[in-house]
């Protein structure tokens, strides 16, 4: 939801380069046009799914700095599935010759998920640093004096954490700004400039990102698979999708920037019938089972000594090592 059109333009990498990028950003190893919601619109989505305290918070959340907004930075920009983007389809008796299959679609959707599960695998794992093996607060590696970096490398567990659960998290976001999973369906006939909406009010089934960080690849992309419904889409862009290509331009697809976005109060789709305000609704019910999710797998995989409650303190106070004693 973070503004993409930043003065420096879009990332022009190589076919190449974004291959490492989304190997890195994909990796269960730790490792001009607005294109999503505005900075402004993720840190309000985050801000309100998040019972933080406000230090910790604002690094999660800000609008230019927060880690949440940390993919609308080059070289992630220009990363589709870092933005649920390019998984654009009409269905044959919409449009029977519109040039994407379903198959392609989801692919592109799966991959937006698959950067989720593994921020949140990372995510788990980092947070083995914030406390000691008998689940007392370690103050140099929650500390917030001074700002994370958002580099993929921080030196303070805090920060390495953060960082994995906000680019997890922007992207699901960005699912329900760029799609139509919370759409009214539109009045007249259905078309490029006229994509159905779903209507749905329920968080979608398919960012199910704990369940899935447990299971293997290939099952819960399986599962995935069959949770996406057939008239569901994103919008065209041109940015590189997860095999590497980037679309020259939309022509013959559902794109982006005019027709199916919510990134902003005055995109045409997000003044139609409430568009927006459901589209920020779903975005936040989502962080905040994500939020909750992410806890119940600390309190899972961290048991001993009150390690995970104790890194949930952590995580949520501004001066743990005084707060979670």
């Amino acid at each position: 939801m973070a503004d993409r059109a930043w003065p420096s333009g879009r990332s022009r990498a190589s076919s190449a380069a974004v291959a490492v990028l989304l190997a890195v950003a994909l990796s269960s190893v730790p490792s001009g046009t607005a294109h999503a919601f505005t900075g402004g619109n993720h840190e309000a989505v985050t801000r309100a799914a998040l019972p933080w305290e406000p230090v910790t918070l604002t690094a999660m959340a800000d609008a230019r700095t927060g880690a949440v907004n940390a993919d609308d930075r080059p070289p992630y920009f220009g990363v589709g599935p870092l933005h649920c983007d390019n998984a654009d389809y009409l269905a044959a008796r919409h449009d029977p010759a519109y040039p994407r299959t379903r198959d392609e679609a989801t692919t592109e959707l799966l991959a937006c998920v698959r950067t989720s599960v593994a921020r949140f695998r990372n995510a788990v794992r980092a947070a083995d640093g914030l406390v000691d093996a008998d689940g007392g607060v370690r103050a140099d590696q929650s500390d917030l004096s001074s700002p994370c970096t958002w580099n993929e490398g921080s030196d303070r567990a805090k920060c390495a954490v953060l960082e994995q659960l906000g680019r997890g998290w922007h992207p699901i976001e960005d699912f329900y700004a760029h799609s139509n999973w919370t759409d009214r369906p539109a009045p007249g006939p259905v078309s490029l400039d006229n994509p159905p909406g779903l209507g749905r009010s329920a968080p979608a089934p398919f960012p199910d990102i704990r369940r899935y960080s447990a299971m293997k690849d290939a099952d819960w992309t399986r599962d995935a698979r069959a949770r996406i419904p057939e008239d569901l889409a994103t919008g065209c862009y041109p940015d590189f999708d997860s095999t590497g290509v980037r679309a020259a331009d939309c022509e013959g697809r559902i794109p982006h920037d005019r027709v199916l976005n919510k990134d902003t109060t005055a995109a045409p789709r997000s003044e139609r019938d409430d568009n927006y305000a459901r589209a920020t609704a779903g975005a936040t019910a989502e962080i905040t089972r994500q939020w909750n999710d992410f806890k119940a797998e600390l309190l899972t995989t961290y048991p001993d000594h009150d390690r995970g409650a104790r890194m949930i303190c952590v995580l949520t106070h501004d001066a743990p090592a005084a707060g979670c004693p």
